[in-house]
This record gives structure tokens, sequence and C-alpha cells, in this order.
């Protein structure tokens, strides 16, 4: 038994601040380590030498600077975490790897609010599928991240607002997706998701403060702030869709008048254009017409821009981040909405927190919440597993 401040605990505590550093980075050379860890150059190079040779983590030649240096990752095979993304119309399932690879991807279509059981009937189904496919051994796996398009009650586990979901009332996702499958589950709605997917893997890598907005049937932010998922005591921090934007505008699904989701949103974007342009007509349509020139598709898509940029102009008065991501469809329309958004942020917002953001699309589209459920895994899951040679020391009731 290792005794509280004694040499072996000290280095076993050492090892676990490496590999975690390690982990949640997906790959990082040993002076990042360093830096990351606090840790010396010297204890570096020894942790990493014995966790190369217990198999733990790979080391590969790299550069940093133009200086050779060495990057370190977990091995391949030291895990596998599962990431599971319900949207509005569509389920989304990928297996990775602990050293970030995303091994297999699959998406289907699905109407999430008709039913949680039929949803999560999904999600079992398609994850076994994708277990099968791969060919991964179901021992492996250490956790599974699962997105949902709703605010989550942190003491409960249940869905936060039946008025988004009215299909999913008194559903505890992970509570449910856990009894079937067997492994850890962990559950956060779909924009602090796609947060954690755009800040490991896309337009946010790098970035401690980050807010990242997802307009699609409803809006809704990921705040990141010092480098963390900032979700509140409850769970609903981020819901930047009810910022009231007109008090006598129009009743937003929640109650109030004039929520910037009541402009924003493609339930009630959509009816501008679908006089004109027919009722069969898409958020992700209405990009593609605006960027071939379109007069009434550019209108819609700059006033739902400078809409957004005053909602991002709080974020900026209040927390003063220093990048936005925009996700969902409309970040494939580019400077159409991004110079909108960024006029609005100029008008609204304190010069100072102004000339400090930067606006950008997101890097990973549709896939932003499947990667930060991915990521979302990564980051819940121990690390005193990998050290001991297991990935998460129990046996899954996969079938």
């Amino acid at each position: 038994m290792e005794t509280p401040g004694s040499q072996s605990s000290l280095h076993r505590a050492n090892l676990e601040r490496v590999v975690r550093a390690v982990r949640l980075a997906g790959s990082l050379t040993q002076a990042e380590i360093a830096r990351t860890t606090g840790l010396s150059a010297a204890t570096v190079s020894n942790i990493v030498r014995e966790l190369k040779d217990a198999g733990t983590v790979e080391v590969t030649p790299t550069s940093a600077g133009g200086r050779r240096a060495r990057s370190v990752s977990l091995s391949e095979d030291a895990g596998i975490v599962i990431g599971v993304d319900f949207g509005h119309t569509h389920l989304r399932v990928a297996v990775g790897n602990l050293a970030h690879q995303v091994l297999a991807e699959k998406s289907e279509p699905l109407d999430v609010d008709a039913s949680a059981t039929q949803g999560f009937d999904r999600a079992e189904r398609l994850v076994n599928q994708l277990i099968d496919d791969t060919g991964v051994d179901p021992s492996k796996i250490a956790g599974i991240g699962l997105g949902v398009p709703g605010p989550i009650d942190v003491e409960s586990g249940s869905l936060g607002s039946t008025s988004i979901l009215p299909g999913w009332t008194g559903a505890k996702p992970a509570e449910e997706m856990r009894g079937r499958l067997g492994v850890p589950v962990q559950v956060d709605n779909d924009a602090n998701l796609g947060a954690l997917g755009e800040m490991v893997w896309g337009s946010g890598r790098g970035v401690r403060d980050l807010a990242y907005i997802k307009v699609a049937s409803g809006v809704g932010a990921g705040l990141v702030i010092s480098g963390q998922i900032y979700r509140g005591p409850g769970g609903t921090a981020g819901e930047i869709g009810h910022i009231t934007l007109d008090e006598s505008g129009p009743v937003c699904r929640c109650g109030n008048r004039g929520c910037l989701e009541t402009f924003t949103a493609a339930r009630y974007v959509l009816p501008l254009l679908q006089s004109s342009h027919g009722s069969d007509l898409t958020m992700a349509g209405v990009v593609r017409l605006a960027r071939d020139g379109d007069p009434g598709c550019r209108r819609v898509i700059a006033d739902v821009g400078r809409h957004i940029g005053s909602g991002v102009a709080n974020l900026c008065n209040l927390l003063n981040p220093s990048r936005v991501v925009l996700g969902g469809d409309l970040a494939e329309a580019g400077e159409l909405v991004l110079g909108p958004i960024r006029e609005s942020v100029g008008r609204y917002a304190i010069p100072s927190a102004a000339r400090q953001l930067t606006v950008l699309p997101g890097a990973l589209g549709g896939r932003a919440e499947v990667l930060g459920a991915l990521a979302l895994a990564l980051s819940e899951m121990g690390d005193s597993s990998l050290l001991d040679g297991t990935a998460a020391g129990r046996t899954p009731a996969f079938t």
C-alpha cells in the first residue's frame, strides 16, 4: 500500500499527471508536457520512458519551432471511447481511441422529437454495429459521451426543458444508455459538445476562452472559460437563444417574446422564404442558394447574422471570450453571415472586448457534436486504469 506523501505515491501522482495531459490533448511534445504539468524536463523524460516501456504511450519524432522534438500520445490500443450525438433530425455515432483517432463513424436519419425509447433503441443498435464493424475489444471501452439537443439538469440527469424535446419528458439519457451498454456514460447538450469538439479538433484549438454558437432548430451556446466547459449550477448556461431582442416580438417556445431564437432559428426563418422558394426549403438549402447569389436568401442570412451578432455582443460584454465559433448549417454561409455578425459585435460590444474577439466558422461542420462527445468521454475517464493496464476495469454489456 502506498503511503500518502511517500516517494512511491508522489511518483504515481506524477505518472497520472502526465497521462492525463496527454489524454486530454491527444499528443504533446515532452516540452509541452512539462509546461502543462509543471514537472521538470528531466522528470517528464523519465516518466515518458517508463510509460513507453509499459506500452501506455507511443513516442514519435516530430519538430517544434524548427527543432527536433518527440511527440507523445497514448497507445492506439490503450482504450476506446464512443461518441453518440442525438440531433433533431439525425443520430450520429463515432468510435475513437485514446490517441484521438476516429476509427469509425456513421449517421442515420432520426426524428429525435418522436420518442426517447426509439432514440435509445437506435443508438444501442448503431453503437453495437460500429463495435462489430471495427472489431475492437469491448473490454477496452473506457466510456461513452452522449449529446442531446436540450439542457441537462445537473442534479437529476434528466432533460431540463420538456418544451424542447416533448417526447423525452422524464428521460435520463446517461442512466438509460449506461443500463443498456454497461459502461460509464457522460451526457451533455449539443452546444457544449460542439464547443468541446471544436476546442479539441477544430477552430477552437489552443484557445482557453471561447463560445461555440449553434443555430439549428434552436439556438444555443457552448461556453469555454479557462479551458473548461462552463455549465452553470443547474446545467443551463449558454442558452443564448433566449436573450430578449424585442419585447414586442414573436412569442418564443419558452413563453417570452422576441427571443434571439425567434429571429434566427430555422423554424422561424424558413417561413420567410417558403412562399417564394417552396415549403421543402431547409437551412442548408438557404445557405446554398445564398452562396449562388439568390438575393432573398442573402438578405435573410444577413439579417440572421446581425441578430446573432447582437447576442454575441452580450457575451463579449459579460464574458470577454477571445473567440466565437459558429456551428451548424449556417456556418457554411461564410462571410455572408460572419460579416454581419462582426458588424453587430462592433456596434454593440464594448470596444476593448470587440477588438480582442475573433469570429470564425466551425471547422468540423456536422461532426462537431459527435467529436465533442468523444472528447467528453476522454475528459471524464480516469487515468489509474490506464496505468494498471486496463481501459475500464469492467466487461461491458455489448451484444
